[in-house]
């Protein structure tokens, strides 16, 4: 994770199958797929990204994903999200 003073940018790596349960955060979230699929769900509206794919995920929209791959994923999120310091 590196937290700047207005943002947030986390590099996940899930294995295939990796589920996320739909939730939602105040923060707007921009995630951007480096390598694989994955299946992001925002507001209800399915999307698969591949490799160089992003999604912008405006805040307090639930949304949930599945990794259909092996999948990197870059997020970055504003505000700061101060709960992973």
């Amino acid at each position: 994770m590196i937290h700047g003073e207005s943002m947030t940018v986390a590099s996940w790596t899930f294995v295939a199958g990796t589920a996320l349960p739909e939730h939602s955060h105040p923060h707007e979230q921009i995630a951007l797929v480096v390598e694989g699929e994955l299946e992001l769900t925002i507001g209800g509206d399915l999307h698969v990204l591949r490799s160089g794919d992003a999604a912008v995920i405006p805040g307090g929209t639930p949304h949930s994903a599945r990794a259909v791959t092996i999948c990197r994923v870059m997020d970055t999120f504003h505000p700061v999200r101060e709960d992973f310091r």
